[in-house]
């Protein structure tokens, strides 16, 4: 380039003649015609310094001379013009390449600052600000082992405020050393609780440490393909916490990237601000999305929000954020850190997952708008979340402000002879059993739900002394018709095995029958009862196949009929199809009809009770109900009655169905309540002190 610039202007006689330096430059002839190969062939460049400064040596004082007669002669240059040109020369192709890149960027939206990891300390005049010491640098976040990151472009945008007395931003480390990051959940499988005086262990789908990448499984992992416009969010608060812990940027920032660490999540990049005069923020980015904290030490609360795209489970690490965050103050007389959580799913799923079927997925369904989506809760503990051969099961304990005081519940912890302490049964946390995601029994509306749908149809028949149940895996349908001294044998037919496994361990009132085991023949666990006959197949075959209209021939193993048959299991309004043909089949409503004595009763649950405002069944969500009325009058039952209960615990009214075979037996259902009194206290099981076994029913 400076070649070219000094030949245009040596062209030109007129800007020779106004060159004045110490600097002299040798140029060749460049006259319009072709020079000849002799006089080429000697053409040179040379500067040299001359004692006759300003002059220009010629061997003619014409410019046209000069070209024609193809001889060398010294040209003189100002070192100002080379200084100059040589100064254009560097600084243009670095402006374009500078701002080239900015003003592109800029006008696709971005606007980029460069800045590297840093520490900035921004202190108010009034603030001191302590040196941080190497040991005391922030946390650099790492990459987990196997885990493919893309390259990213980071931009940030910084605002001095006076409220911060320091600012500091930290990157991801990408070098080889850094993916040798392990999580140290894989060093134990169970997640330990203590609540309520009760170890529980939360296992299966809680157990994120043999899963490895399945722990957090989205399209981040491996590549871009597929990223779907989804995630989840998880909000923790927690009080009681050390305020040193929370005013402790180090700490805090130390916890965060531990936290995403064992996570198995990707942390990007964070940045904190210790706050004027107390208190830490800090926000970091995640591939999966972002993690944010706030503290207030001097009323040690802390609350932090995770979100994530995928799949990854975020449940699960909670007890993880209690171990990190909640850091407890040394001292006898504080209170432990105590743990409010919401879990929601986001972003949008139908439409852009293929197959997707919220009924399939139990955080869309009522453990996402009744148990996990819910902040309040004084106590809301994951008890289990494991998968049968069948179904997912999920236990909970839960704790309402609006109904139960968490302080009572402390209190009747402890052994001082409090009234709290000598009846902590009524002021211990809620328990919840969903499966699929649908709440099925929970421990205060135990006995109001399972004690209304066995005892009237019980009660009603005069001698009851074989009973089917349909589906009550949990149990406790069996332990209310067990109650019944008339009952000889219970058959209970539950397709899922698990479900009773699961529940012994996580369920236990549910299945106990201590208060009538010194009867003859009883034992504390409902189970292991003389009577009790339990039976895992499918419920609709075994009917069918033993009670249906078609099997006239029965040998003589044939199954005799039962004095009345309870069926609990799925709602009619459950959006599966095996709830539709539980409901509306009409070979399996035939084959109930023809299982019963002639003065047999069928009792069947038939879900949330019909508001004011509620489309007829016929037209609104419970076809299935509506259908299979219609299917029990066509087939021969010759009475059917409907009732509600609003003490069950399933946030609504829920209704019972009661089909009566014959007419005679349908009288007793109008019996006195004094009548009704006297028939259970000769036909209920005592307890040991001789008071009735039932906690809710009577006359």
């Amino acid at each position: 380039l400076i070649i070219i610039i000094l030949n245009i202007m040596c062209r030109r006689p007129s800007f020779i003649r106004r060159f004045s330096s110490s600097f002299s430059v040798a140029m060749w002839p460049t006259k319009q015609q072709q020079p000849t190969a002799s006089s080429t062939s000697h053409h040179s460049i040379s500067a040299s310094a001359s004692s006759n400064g300003g002059i220009i040596d010629s061997t003619s004082s014409s410019s046209d001379d000069l070209y024609e007669s193809h001889t060398h002669e010294k040209v003189y240059l100002p070192a100002k013009s080379i200084v100059v040109t040589l100064a254009m020369c560097f600084t243009l192709p670095f402006l374009i390449g500078y701002f080239g890149p900015l003003l592109v960027l800029r006008g696709l939206g971005v606007v980029p600052i460069i800045m590297s990891s840093s520490s900035v300390a921004l202190p108010p005049q009034d603030v001191t600000v302590p040196k941080v010491s190497n040991e005391e640098r922030l946390p650099v976040p790492t990459v987990y082992e196997g885990k493919h990151v893309p390259l990213t472009l980071y931009t940030s945008k910084m605002f001095p405020s006076a409220g911060s007395a320091t600012s500091n931003t930290v990157q991801i480390d990408r070098s080889s050393s850094a993916f040798q990051v392990k999580s140290k959940i894989s060093d134990s499988n169970v997640i330990s609780q203590n609540v309520s005086n009760q170890q529980e262990i939360v296992e299966s789908s809680f157990d994120i440490g043999d899963k490895g990448e399945e722990s957090n499984d989205n399209p981040h992992n491996s590549d871009f393909d597929g990223h779907l416009p989804a995630g989840q969010h998880l909000l923790v608060d927690i009080k009681n916490v050390d305020s040193e812990f929370l005013n402790s940027e180090h700490r805090l920032a130390t916890a965060m990237v531990e936290l995403i660490t064992e996570s198995q999540l990707t942390l990007l990049s964070y940045h904190c601000h210790s706050l004027v005069p107390i208190g830490v923020s800090c926000a970091g980015v995640l591939l999966e999305s972002h993690v944010a904290f706030h503290t207030w030490p001097s009323e040690g609360v802390i609350v932090m929000d995770l979100f994530t795209c995928g799949s990854g489970k975020l449940i699960p690490i909670l007890p993880l954020i209690k171990q990190l965050f909640g850091v407890g103050a040394e001292g006898e007389d504080l209170e432990e850190p105590v743990l409010n959580w919401s879990h929601k799913l986001r972003g949008f799923r139908e439409g852009f997952v293929p197959d997707y079927d919220p009924t399939r997925n139990p955080l869309d369904s009522d453990t996402g708008r009744f148990v996990t989506g819910r902040l309040q809760d004084d106590i809301k503990l994951p008890v289990l979340s494991a998968s049968t051969d069948f179904q997912t099961v999920d236990v909970y304990e839960l704790m309402d402000p609006t109904t139960r005081n968490v302080n009572n519940f402390y209190k009747s912890l402890e052994d001082d002879g409090s009234y709290e302490s000598l009846h902590p049964e009524h002021f211990g946390p809620n328990r919840v059993l969903l499966l699929d995601g649908v709440i099925q029994s929970t421990l205060f509306g135990d006995a109001p739900y399972h004690e209304s749908i066995v005892h009237p149809a019980m009660i009603t028949h005069p001698n009851p002394k074989r009973v089917a149940i349909i589906g009550g895996g949990e149990g406790a349908t069996l332990r209310e018709i067990l109650k019944h001294s008339t009952v000889e044998q219970a058959v209970m037919i539950e397709i899922d095995e698990g479900v009773v496994s699961l529940s012994k361990d996580y369920l236990p009132e549910w299945q106990d029958c201590s208060s009538i085991a010194h009867h003859k023949g009883r034992h504390a666990w409902c189970f292991n009862d003389t009577r009790a006959d339990a039976r895992f197949e499918d419920a609709m075959a075994y009917f069918t196949d033993n009670f249906s209209p078609k099997q006239d021939d029965k040998d003589d193993d044939s199954e005799s009929p039962y004095e009345v048959i309870v069926m609990d299991c799925l709602d009619p309004n459950d959006n599966v199809e095996f709830a539709e043909f539980l409901y509306t089949s009409d070979t399996y409503i035939q084959s109930l009809y023809h299982a019963l004595t002639d003065d047999g009763i069928l009792v069947v649950q038939v879900g949330a009770s019909p508001k004011v405002d509620q489309a007829a069944d016929e037209t609104g969500g419970f076809v299935n109900r509506s259908e299979m009325m219609k299917k029990l009058n066509e087939y021969g039952f010759k009475s059917i009655h409907i009732y509600d209960e609003s003490h069950s615990g399933f946030f609504a009214s829920w209704s019972t169905l009661l089909a009566f075979k014959d007419a005679e037996t349908r009288e007793r259902w109008y019996r006195s309540s004094a009548e009704i009194e006297l028939d259970l206290s000769r036909r209920i099981l005592p307890t040991k002190e001789g008071k009735s076994s039932l906690r809710y029913f009577d006359g």
